[in-house]
């Protein structure tokens, strides 16, 4: 089979334009995260814009912390359904979870900064030094 480049790419073309390394890109795929790609005759893995797009979004919410069990769970809604409709209300959910631990562990480390700046303070005034 001969692929038409502007409607395919092969993984190693696509693992280069997404920054990220063909290990990752079968990985996705053995996780689940992704559709096993099309292959040519030869065997070579070659993906869609379709596939592509899956890709990016998958590289997105990895991007923005969800853990690789969270993102399975979305994989397993779409494969269901293949409706964003069912997809994007439990995205939602863990993106709004995953922001409220970030923000107590804001809190956590803005307290510890508090902490080490007083224990700092007192220190340097025990031993009268003023850097």
């Amino acid at each position: 089979m001969r692929l038409n480049l502007e409607d395919h790419q092969q993984i190693g073309e696509l693992a280069r334009s997404l920054g990220v390394t063909t290990r990752t890109l079968r990985l996705y795929e053995q996780l689940g995260l992704i559709d096993p790609p099309q292959r040519t005759e030869g065997g070579i893995r070659y993906y869609t814009k379709d596939d592509i797009r899956r890709l990016k979004f998958v590289l997105k919410v990895k991007e923005l912390g969800l853990t690789l069990k969270q993102m399975q769970e979305l994989a397993e809604i779409y494969r269901e359904n293949r409706v964003p409709d069912r997809i994007m209300p439990r995205l939602i959910e863990l993106l709004d979870s995953h922001t409220d631990a970030i923000h107590r562990k804001i809190e956590k480390l803005s307290s510890l900064a508090r902490d080490i700046t007083e224990y700092r303070k007192k220190i340097a005034d025990i031993y009268r030094i003023s850097r």
